[in-house]
C-alpha cells in the first residue's frame, strides 16, 4: 500500500492539470497514489489521462458533482495512510510531502499539518506574495474565527477522516473550512512554516458565484456554532466579519472588479466585527478599493503588476543578502 494518497479533483482543468501533476511526480518522497477524480469533464482529460505512463497514477470519472464530492470519491478510493489534497491548477515544492510524511510520522497525535502558501500568476511565476500561518496545536478556537488553512496545502491521516466524515457534499466553497473544524475538535494540527504551496492566481467571472459564497460561509458558520459554549458564542460576529472580508477580496479579485460589492462587505465586517477596521487586511482592503476607484479596473491592473514586480524585487535582494550573510559567517567559522 502507498504511504500517501494525493487526490486532485478535476473539471476541465487541462489547462493546467498536466504541470500539476508533474509538481507531485517530481516530489523527493515517492511512496505516494495519485487519484485524479474526473468530475464530469468535457475536455481531453480520458485520452490524456490513457496516455499516462507511471502506475502510480489513476484517474477516477464521475458525474459533475462539485468538488466536495470529488473528493470525497478520492478519499473513499484512497489505499494511503496519509491523505493529500490538490487543485488541479495549483503545484507544490518539491519536498512537500517529504515534510509532511516525517512530520506526521514524527508526531503520532497530530491529525494534520499544512503548510505556508506562495501565490503565483496565471504563468505560475511567483508575485512575491506568501500567506503564512500559526494554526498549531489546538486550533479549533482560531478556527471557529476564520479559516487560516489552505486546502491543496494539507496532508491528513486517513483515520481522521474516518472519525469526523469528509467533505461537505453540498458546499464548493469553505468546504474545507468545515472540514478543518470538525477535524480540530479531535485532533491538534502541526505546520510546516515554509512556503511549499502554490496557489495560481486566476481571475474569474463574479456572475452569480459571490452569493453562493456568501451562502456557503453562512452555513459553515451556523453549523459550527450550534454546539458551541455559551461563553463562545461572542466569536460568532468575529467569524460573519472576517468571512464578509474574504468575500469583500473575491468581489475585487473577480474579472468583474466589483468594488461597489467590495465596500459593501467591508462595510459588514466591520458590522459585526468593528475592531477589524485596525487589521492589517482591512487596511489593505480599503487602500485597494481606493485604488480601483480612482484609476479604474485597467489602471489598477497595471499597478497591482508593478507592485508584483516590485514585491519579487524586493524578495530577490532579501534572499540574496541571507546566502551572503551565511557564506559569510560560514568562511567565518572556518577561519577561526
Amino acid at each position: 500500500m502507498p504511504k500517501v494518497s494525493v487526490v486532485i479533483p478535476a473539471y476541465n482543468s487541462m489547462k493546467y492539470l498536466p504541470e500539476t501533476l508533474e509538481s507531485v511526480l517530481q516530489q523527493s518522497f515517492t511512496d505516494f497514489e495519485v487519484l485524479i477524480i474526473n468530475d464530469g469533464s468535457s475536455d481531453r482529460i480520458v485520452q490524456w489521462a490513457s496516455g499516462l505512463t507511471d502506475s502510480r497514477v489513476k484517474l477516477i470519472s464521475q458525474k459533475n458533482q462539485g468538488v466536495s464530492v470529488a473528493r470525497n470519491t478520492g478519499i473513499a478510493h484512497a489505499q494511503g495512510e496519509y491523505i493529500a489534497f490538490l487543485d488541479a491548477d495549483d503545484f507544490w515544492h518539491a519536498t512537500k510531502l517529504e515534510k509532511q510524511v516525517r512530520c506526521l510520522d514524527d508526531n503520532q497525535a497530530v491529525g494534520l499539518v499544512h503548510t505556508w502558501m506562495a501565490f503565483v500568476d496565471s504563468n505560475g511565476k511567483s508575485i512575491g506574495r506568501v500567506i503564512t500561518s500559526h494554526a498549531e496545536g489546538d486550533v479549533w478556537k482560531q478556527l471557529l474565527e476564520s479559516n487560516q488553512i489552505a486546502c491543496s496545502s494539507v496532508m491528513v491521516r486517513r483515520c481522521c477522516l474516518e472519525t469526523v466524515g469528509g467533505f461537505e457534499p453540498n458546499l464548493n466553497f469553505a468546504e474545507d473550512w468545515d472540514l478543518w473544524i470538525r477535524i480540530s475538535c479531535h485532533y491538534p494540527f502541526a505546520v510546516i512554516k515554509e512556503p511549499l504551496y502554490y496557489y495560481r492566481q486566476v481571475s474569474n467571472s463574479l456572475s452569480k458565484n459571490l452569493q453562493v459564497l456568501e451562502e456557503s460561509c453562512r452555513f459553515v458558520i451556523e453549523k459550527a456554532f450550534q454546539s458551541v459554549p455559551k461563553e463562545l458564542l461572542f466569536l460568532k460576529n468575529h467569524s460573519y466579519g472576517y468571512a464578509n472580508l474574504c468575500l469583500a477580496w473575491k468581489a475585487l479579485q473577480s474579472s468583474d472588479r466589483d468594488y461597489k460589492r467590495a465596500i459593501y462587505f467591508c462595510q459588514r465586517a466591520i458590522f459585526y466585527y468593528p475592531r477589524l477596521r485596525y487589521s492589517r487586511e482591512y487596511i489593505r482592503l480599503s487602500l485597494a478599493i481606493q485604488v480601483l476607484q480612482l484609476f479604474g479596473s485597467n489602471g489598477y491592473s497595471r499597478l497591482l503588476k508593478l507592485a508584483y514586480s516590485l514585491r519579487c524585487h524586493i524578495s530577490k535582494i532579501t534572499q540574496l543578502h541571507s546566502i551572503r550573510s551565511s557564506k559569510i559567517i560560514n568562511e567565518s567559522t572556518h577561519s577561526v
